[in-house]
C-alpha cells in the first residue's frame, strides 16, 4: 500500500508518516492493532449502511469497509494523498471513484452526510479545530467516531523510541495536543460524547448528534 511518508502539501503534512498498518515493529504493531480493534468495534456497534471518512488519507479504512460490504467513501484536503488512495484502490480492484478531494471545512450535507462519519487522526493537524467540529455538525446524521493522539503520552512514547527528539517528541504536522479530558471537553461543545476509548496511545470518541432525539 502506498503511503505519503511525511510528504507535505501547501506546508501541511499529509497522510501517514509511515506505513503503520504494515509495520513489522512488534511494539508499534501491537498499538496499531489496539487502534484497529477499537475502531472496528465501534463501527460494528453502529452497524452503518454508509460511512464517510473525513480525512481518509491513503484510503486504508475505506478499502477495508468496502471489503466488508459497507458503502464507504472518503475525502481529504490533499490532492496528492487522494491520488494515492485512488492508486491503492485500483491496485485492490476497488472503485477509485470513492475518493474525493475536499477539506473538512468545506463538507456539506448534500454531498457528505452518511450514517456514520469517521474522523480519525485529523483534528491534531488543524489550525481551527472548533471550525472543523462545526463543519462536522453539518453532516453528522447520527453517529461520529473521532480519534486523536493522547497527549502528553504520544510525545513521551516518540521520545522513548528516539523519534522527533529535536521537536520534543512532536510528530511532524501535529499542531494541537489534547489530553483525554481536553478532547472530550472540546468535542462535548458540539456533540454528545457517548463512549470514550483509550487504545494506547490514542483517545477515541463515539459521539451522537446533539440534534438527535
Amino acid at each position: 500500500m502506498k503511503v505519503a511518508g511525511g510528504q507535505a502539501e501547501d506546508g501541511i503534512v499529509i497522510g501517514n508518516t509511515y506505513d503503520k498498518y504494515g509495520t513489522r515493529n512488534p511494539i508499534a504493531r501491537r498499538m496499531v492493532q489496539g487502534f484497529e480493534g477499537a475502531l472496528s468495534g465501534l463501527v460494528a456497534k453502529v452497524r452503518p449502511a454508509t460511512i464517510h471518512e473525513v480525512g481518509c488519507g491513503e484510503g486504508y479504512w475505506i478499502m477495508r469497509w468496502l471489503g466488508q460490504g459497507i458503502d464507504a467513501r472518503g475525502t481529504d484536503f490533499s490532492a496528492q494523498v487522494i491520488g494515492m488512495a485512488k492508486e491503492n484502490a485500483r491496485g485492490q480492484g476497488m472503485d477509485h471513484g470513492r475518493f474525493t478531494v475536499r477539506s473538512i471545512y468545506d463538507v456539506t450535507p448534500e454531498h457528505d452526510s452518511a450514517d456514520l462519519i469517521v474522523c480519525c487522526e485529523v483534528m491534531e493537524h488543524l489550525e481551527e479545530p472548533q471550525k472543523a467540529l462545526q463543519a462536522l455538525q453539518r453532516i453528522v446524521r447520527s453517529d461520529l467516531i473521532l480519534s486523536v493522539p493522547r497527549e502528553p503520552l504520544w510525545r513521551v512514547l516518540n521520545l522513548a523510541r528516539g523519534k522527533y527528539v529535536s521537536a520534543l517528541g512532536n510528530t511532524p504536522g501535529h499542531l494541537q495536543h489534547w489530553s483525554q479530558r481536553g478532547i472530550v471537553s472540546l468535542v462535548s461543545q458540539f456533540f454528545d460524547v457517548t463512549e470514550t476509548l483509550s487504545p494506547l496511545p490514542w483517545t477515541m470518541l463515539h459521539c451522537k448528534s446533539k440534534n438527535r432525539r
